[in-house]
C-alpha cells in the first residue's frame, strides 16, 4: 500500500509512544539539589511543562537565565545513567507503530535529543521502523515552531501530493502541524488536556493504536 499513496505519520515521543514521566521529573529534581535551587513548584508543575525545550522548561520553573545552562547539564548528565530504567512504553504503542509501518512512511518528531532517543527507541524494538528522526539538535527552532516537522518531510521527500498526519499528546504538537500545512491528530494518553487539544483538532483519541486505526480505516 505504501508504494500506492504514500501515507506519512510523525509520531512525537515523550506522551505518545514513551512514558518517561519519572525519569524527567527525577532529573529536574536532581539539577534542583546538586546546584543548590530552592524550587517552589511540585510535581505537576514540572509535568506541564514537558514537550518543550530543556532551556524552556527551567526558564518556566523559576531558574534564572544565567544558570539554565549549568541546570540543563546537570540534568543531562543525570538522564543519562536512568532514561531507559525508568521508560516505558506506553500500552499498545508497540502495536501502533508496527500497524503503521504497514500502510505508512514512519518518523519521529521529537523536542529530546536524538542521543537519547535513538537508545530508548533501539531499546523498545521500535526503532527499524521509523524512516527519520527529528530531535532537538536537528533544528534551531523546536516545536511549537513547523521546521521539526517540515525537516522530517524534507528527509521523507514528501510532496505536496502526499498525506502526511503529526500524531501527539500536547498542543505544541498541533500547533507545529498546522503551521507546517499537515494533519494533526491529538492523544489523551500523555500530557495535554483534552481542552487544550480541541482547539488545534478535531480528531482526539485515547493513544496512539487508535490514531493509527483511524488514518488506516480513512485511506
Amino acid at each position: 500500500m505504501k508504494e500506492n499513496k504514500k501515507i506519512t505519520i510523525l509520531f512525537d515521543l515523550d506522551g505518545t509512544l514513551i512514558d518517561s514521566t519519572d525519569a524527567i521529573v527525577g532529573c529536574f529534581y536532581h539539577s534542583f539539589k546538586e546546584l543548590n535551587f530552592n524550587f517552589k513548584g511540585d510535581v505537576e508543575d514540572i509535568k506541564n511543562e514537558i514537550g518543550y525545550p530543556l532551556d524552556i522548561m527551567y526558564k518556566t520553573l523559576g531558574v534564572p537565565k544565567e544558570n539554565i545552562k549549568d541546570f540543563v547539564a546537570s540534568y543531562k548528565n543525570e538522564y543519562r545513567k536512568v532514561s531507559e530504567a525508568k521508560t516505558t512504553l506506553l500500552p499498545d504503542a508497540y502495536e501502533a507503530v508496527k500497524l503503521a509501518s504497514t500502510f505508512a512512511h514512519l518518523g519521529i518528531v521529537t523536542t529530546k535529543t536524538t542521543l537519547y532517543t535513538i537508545p530508548l527507541l533501539k531499546n523498545f524494538k521500535i526503532f527499524d521502523f521509523f524512516e527519520t528522526i527529528i530531535g532537538r539538535q536537528e533544528v534551531t527552532n523546536p516545536k511549537p515552531h513547523p521546521e521539526p516537522i517540515l525537516k522530517a518531510m524534507e528527509n521523507l521527500n514528501i510532496t505536496s501530493d502526499d498525506t502526511i498526519y503529526m500524531i501527539g499528546d500536547t498542543k505544541l504538537d498541533l500547533i507545529a502541524a498546522k503551521d507546517a500545512g499537515v494533519e494533526s491528530i491529538g492523544v489523551l494518553c500523555g500530557y495535554g488536556k483534552k481542552e487544550d487539544l480541541q482547539c488545534y483538532t478535531e480528531d482526539i483519541f485515547e493513544d496512539a493504536l487508535s490514531s493509527v486505526q483511524f488514518i488506516q480505516n480513512n485511506h
